[in-house]
């Protein structure tokens, strides 16, 4: 188990595939300030829960397409799989704590009753839950409580904190499912499939932004009309399909403008973009500043520090 602050770079990818924990004991906390650390954590996903606690300030927080503003004390849980982003809100800054955890922290084999009768349901979503936890939930104060003692065990550390820790852990789910009025699954079948649509395309976008790529791939990828394909991405993304295409290549084409010596040019066309002078356009919109120009400013840093 450990505790560290996250860099932007751990969320580059929107189907995350780095691994958070350890295979010891796979729970991990990270702390983290928007905008201090970053300006947002984009759309992603992965295998992991995860808990979002919010220790100071407000900001926006998006899980399966439903977004809410969050505020001090607020605590997000999100399944695994579930797709999740965290921005700013209005120029609000916020400070807040990730928990992340496998799911096998809480099981111990196939013939564990409590896992295949509550854990695994649980963790599929075939069990009603509270994604925004609040003080207005009627057990918020129990489970708070049981986040801030796993806190303090975390900062001191006495011989058996992990036990301390799955115990808290479970006492947490335990709040949780017995406060459920039935099991039952908390999405229409065909928001599930809106979903599952979504991870098609931010995938095949992870896997072929350096490609030629079209919004009638995306709608043959969906089994959409290109119209429908486009309104369906405006919808939940908030931006069309090939303005988010774009942001991710230049994204992507950032990375490698800090991390290798590539030209601009051979930059641009790993990431997709033919036209030069439509990449140096696009490049300078988002970040203020011509790739080159950037390429200059990393240089003359590098050499400073080395002298």
């Amino acid at each position: 188990m450990e505790r560290y602050f996250m860099n932007l770079s751990e969320y580059q990818n929107y189907h995350e595939t780095k691994s958070h924990t350890t295979s010891e004991f796979p729970y991990n906390t990270y702390l983290c300030s928007i905008p201090m650390d970053f300006s947002h954590v984009p759309l992603h996903w992965h295998e992991e829960l995860e808990l979002i606690v919010i220790k100071k300030g407000r900001g926006i927080v998006s899980v399966d397409f439903h977004k809410r503003t969050v505020t001090s004390g607020d605590i997000i849980l999100i399944r695994p799989g579930c797709l999740h982003a965290i921005g700013q809100d209005q120029g609000h800054s916020m400070e807040y704590e990730n928990i992340i955890m496998k799911p096998d922290l809480l099981t111990s084999g196939k013939d564990d009753i409590c896992a295949r009768e509550f854990i695994d349901p649980f963790m599929k979503g075939k069990m009603a839950y509270e994604t925004f936890l609040t003080p207005a939930v009627s057990f918020y104060q129990d489970l708070s409580e049981c986040i801030r003692q796993i806190d303090l065990l975390c900062a001191v550390r006495p011989i058996g904190y992990r036990l301390g820790i799955k115990s808290l852990l479970f006492r947490f789910f335990f709040l949780l499912i017995t406060n459920q009025e039935e099991l039952k699954r908390t999405q229409t079948e065909s928001g599930m499939k809106s979903l599952e649509k979504m991870k098609m395309v931010l995938k095949y976008v992870e896997e072929h932004y350096a490609e030629s790529v079209t919004v009638g791939d995306m709608a043959e990828l969906t089994f959409y009309s290109k119209s429908h394909f486009m309104k369906f991405f405006k919808r939940h993304m908030g931006m069309g399909f090939i303005a988010y295409l774009n942001d991710y290549r230049l994204t992507m084409a950032e990375r490698l403008l800090k991390t290798t010596d590539d030209s601009v040019i051979e930059i641009a066309q790993q990431c997709g973009f033919d036209n030069l002078s439509y990449f140096n356009r696009l490049f300078k919109r988002k970040y203020g500043q011509s790739p080159g120009k950037m390429r200059a400013a990393l240089l003359r840093k590098k050499s400073d520090t080395e002298n």
